[in-house]
């Protein structure tokens, strides 16, 4: 971060923890819920987000001084969905079976409330360079609680990282299976990723007091 000031380094540092769009903000939980059983379709859903945040507050940030102000919830609808159909369609050219998995969740970005949210919050009033900082940290923030969520979920429930087997073979009884262990089909239903992000949460606060609202 030392090419940055710190004003803006904390674009991109802020949203990782202590403004972290999901664990604190509270908004795209959908996602985290409905593609976080596998976390190879995490990561995929993470870097998608990544590009469209910050391609999209680029976009807007340049457009923001054109946009008459009673049109421009539609035209950040426009500039998302197109952004959205270029991801959608490089899955389908280079990753298919994974775009079937991921299918209409992708098309969910478009309504995803952190990029609607900082295109309105941020990319509208600053200039470009800030907004692709702002869009890309958020984007980061976003992907790190999905994709620490689709490890935990990935491995507890099946027992494989990115489908690699890494605690043994269930069939064979080898690794931590020969001991007994179990995979815990709980954590593959979408009820699980609540739990696991709750327990982020947890953690979260736990570090930070701050972070505690009062009752």
């Amino acid at each position: 971060m030392a090419l940055l000031s710190k004003k803006d380094a904390n674009l991109i540092l802020d949203p990782l923890a202590d403004n972290n769009p999901i664990t604190i903000q509270v908004l795209g939980i959908c996602s985290a819920l409905a593609i976080t059983a596998e976390l190879k379709a995490s990561l995929v859903m993470s870097i998608s987000v990544i590009f469209v945040m910050g391609v999209g507050n680029v976009v807007i940030s340049l457009m923001r001084n054109l946009i008459p102000s009673k049109i421009r919830i539609i035209a950040q609808l426009i500039v998302v969905a197109t952004l959205v159909i270029v991801v959608d369609q490089v899955l389908k050219a280079f990753a298919y079976e994974l775009s079937k998995t991921l299918s209409v969740f992708v098309g969910l970005i478009i309504t995803n409330c952190i990029i609607m949210g900082r295109f309105e919050a941020f990319a509208l009033g600053n200039g470009v360079w800030r907004s692709f900082l702002d869009g890309v940290g958020n984007a980061l923030g976003y992907g790190l609680i999905l994709v620490m969520v689709g490890f935990f979920r990935e491995l507890l429930g099946a027992g494989t990282l990115f489908g690699i087997p890494v605690l043994g073979d269930p069939i064979a009884k080898t690794g931590l299976y020969a001991i007994g262990y179990e995979n815990n089909g709980f954590m593959i239903i979408p009820p699980a990723a609540l739990i696991v992000v709750g327990v982020i949460i947890w953690v979260q606060r736990s570090r930070n007091r701050a972070l505690i609202e009062e009752a």
